[in-house]
């Protein structure tokens, strides 16, 4: 691992916005919280896979991998985070480097692929991603990203996140410190408002994002920049003129928020965009942060009359709703911050949660979950697949949500499943995503299917 490299996961590591480094002591706090990973044995969770997903909403740039065609391999697709414009962010690019590579090095095949790519698609800008076997080799990114820069006169961006960094949730804040030490303040945007604000932390899964603008348009509040989903490079560069930053209920890109606030004294909250009372919270806050940066007072009384409408308006749609399902029980398969904040999405349809997995999630998370559900928090850390069938078939739950890879226990158990995790195909962002969220869970709980499917095979009677 290069200098350069061990000096910024060191810089990751002091991380003054995560409350659990800063009551570590000085020398705990140097070994950082992950563990370096061997090469080759990184697949599902490495460094440069957390710093791809990261950054890769970012629309219409073009993102070159730097490695072997198999670190580009996993679609972007997978993830459906939406465009409002530009699709360049959906191709893959790769210079699929080779064992010559290996022995001579892959430097001028880097070069050469940028070259291409800007005669071909003439992107705002490259963003060029370290693999584990070019790190290995010594291939010098930055100083290739340099000379291309110079040479072409755009900016491409070398984010040094080779896998066997570390987890992928390191790979986020190597990509946020990419932004940070490239992207962020190398311009200016056209013109400001005292209602500008950066979304960090939304990658626009299935278009959640939309799902929120249009209550920011309502209030005249202006977005800014959302690093990354539905991203523009322009943008995310000149994301330091705005008046409040709001991390969205993460600490994968925390590092974007706070040296934010330290450069340019930008103000900034960690909030949620799941549930009707977490969207409403979130509103209140951006308007609160923005008065107390100048903008007028009327903005926390036109924000109040909004939250009460647009929270009558999902109440009154989820009622019909949370009459069939009040006392349903829900197994939570997730991780992160869905482990709580679609906790308390949840119980307001009137659901039961008998068991939430706190694999992914942070001592902030696991407190939340305590907050939310009192005495009954039941968290799981590590429920096994025959656990999950146990309880499914025992119907101690109605309904599992999780992931895809999940999926097959509940179907193997006959239950209904719902994919609530970042492959799904519905937005639950937002007032109208929440409506969205009871209307599936209904529609799979009360589907004739699980009926048909739990009669016995006619060659099994006697």
């Amino acid at each position: 691992m290069s200098a350069t490299l061990k000096a910024r996961i060191a810089d990751v590591f002091d991380e003054p916005g995560c409350d659990i480094n800063q009551g570590k002591s000085e020398k705990d706090r140097k070994k950082g919280c992950t563990k370096q990973l061997q090469p080759g044995a990184a697949a599902g969770g490495c460094a440069f896979d957390g710093a791809k997903i990261a950054l890769q909403p970012i629309a219409d740039v073009a993102h070159l991998v730097h490695g072997p065609i198999a670190c580009e391999g996993n679609s972007w697709d997978n993830r459906h985070s939406g465009s409002s414009g530009p699709q360049i962010y959906r191709t893959g690019f790769t210079t699929d480097i080779n064992e010559l590579d290996v022995i001579y090095g892959g430097e001028k095949r880097l070069f050469k692929s940028i070259r291409e790519i800007l005669e071909k698609y003439d992107p705002p800008a490259v963003f060029v991603y370290q693999t584990c076997v070019t790190a290995l080799v010594g291939d010098d990114i930055e100083a290739v990203c340099k000379r291309a820069t110079e040479k072409f006169g755009k900016p491409i961006i070398p984010v040094n996140a080779p896998g066997f960094a570390g987890p992928k949730n390191l790979g986020n804040k190597l990509g946020a410190e990419a932004l940070l030490d490239y992207v962020i303040g190398t311009r200016e945007p056209e013109f400001t408002t005292p209602y500008d604000i950066n979304i960090i932390g939304e990658y626009n899964l299935v278009g959640e994002l939309w799902q929120v603008k249009p209550l920011l348009d309502a209030l005249g509040i202006r977005i800014l920049s959302c690093i990354a989903g539905d991203g523009r490079y322009n943008d995310i560069a000149s994301a330091h003129r705005a008046k409040a930053n709001m991390m969205v209920c993460s600490k994968s890109m925390i590092n974007i928020a706070t040296k934010m606030q330290q450069r340019w004294g930008i103000p900034y909250f960690e909030g949620s965009f799941y549930g009707i009372g977490d969207m409403s919270e979130s509103l209140r806050q951006i308007a609160k942060l923005l008065v107390q940066q100048g903008a007028p007072d009327d903005l926390l009384e036109r924000t109040e009359r909004l939250i009460g409408v647009e929270e009558a308006r999902a109440y009154e749609r989820i009622e019909h709703f949370k009459q069939r399902l009040t006392g349903k029980r829900v197994l939570l398969i997730t991780g992160g911050v869905k482990s709580w904040s679609v906790v308390a999405a949840l119980q307001e349809a009137g659901l039961v949660i008998v068991g939430t997995s706190v694999k992914k999630s942070t001592k902030e998370d696991k407190e939340k979950i305590k907050e939310i559900m009192g005495d009954d928090a039941h968290m799981i850390d590590n429920m096994t697949p025959r656990e999950m069938y146990t309880m499914l078939r025992d119907a101690r739950a109605d309904i599992m949500l999780s992931g895809g890879r999940s999926q097959f226990v509940a179907l193997k158990a006959r239950m209904p499943w719902l994919d609530i995790n970042q492959e799904r195909y519905h937005p639950y962002g937002g007032y109208e995503g929440m409506v969205g969220l009871v209307r599936e869970i209904d529609r799979a709980i009360f589907n004739p299917v699980w009926q048909q499917v739990r009669i016995p095979a006619p060659w099994g009677e006697r």
